[in-house]
């Protein structure tokens, strides 16, 4: 057994003795005993994966305690530091979106109605081409197997009919 096996037995062994005493040590920074366990888990993790030397830790158990408080210090601070950010989802139900208003839902409405006429002008093939691609998501290269045509036929198809449905819409504005 070499010494890093014996540290992570070492390490094992004491977060298993002194679980309850960790776990409240987080608990009394972040004042959640869920959180409390998360931390004691991604201290244990942090320390079995921390490349530095083991072998000059000279009292594991004082260092598994502080690696668990530093670690509730730091969840802690970055949920303070959330919650400045962030307002209540109380406070978000009352903004207004912007997005959903009607004029903005008739506008939108307007504009596809003008896309699907526009894809009605259009030949049968291009036609098709764009709602493989923009509507079904085929690659171009599905769309040239399927209707069996070059990859750079149907990229011209796409831009035709795109170059297509933007002349429509600026015809309307």
């Amino acid at each position: 057994m070499n010494a890093e096996d014996g540290w992570d037995l070492q390490v094992d062994m004491l977060f298993i003795a002194h679980r309850t005493q960790l776990r409240r040590v987080a608990f009394k920074i972040l004042g959640d005993w869920d959180r409390a366990d998360d931390v004691i888990h991604d201290a244990y993790l942090k320390i079995l994966d921390c490349p530095d030397n083991k072998s000059e830790v000279k009292q594991p158990i004082a260092y598994l305690f502080q690696a668990v408080r530093n670690m509730a210090i730091d969840q802690y601070r970055r949920s303070m530091f959330e919650l400045g950010l962030f307002d209540s989802e109380e406070e978000g139900l009352l903004v207004p979106d912007k997005l959903r208003t009607p004029d903005i839902y008739l506008m939108h409405s307007q504009s596809l109605n003008l896309i699907v006429m526009a894809l009605g002008e259009l030949p049968e093939r291009t036609r098709r081409v764009f709602e493989l691609y923009h509507l079904e998501g085929y690659t171009q290269r599905m769309i040239a197997e399927e209707l069996q045509i070059s990859v750079s036929l149907v990229n011209i198809l796409i831009h035709t009919a795109v170059r297509h449905c933007k002349e429509a819409l600026s015809r309307r504005s």
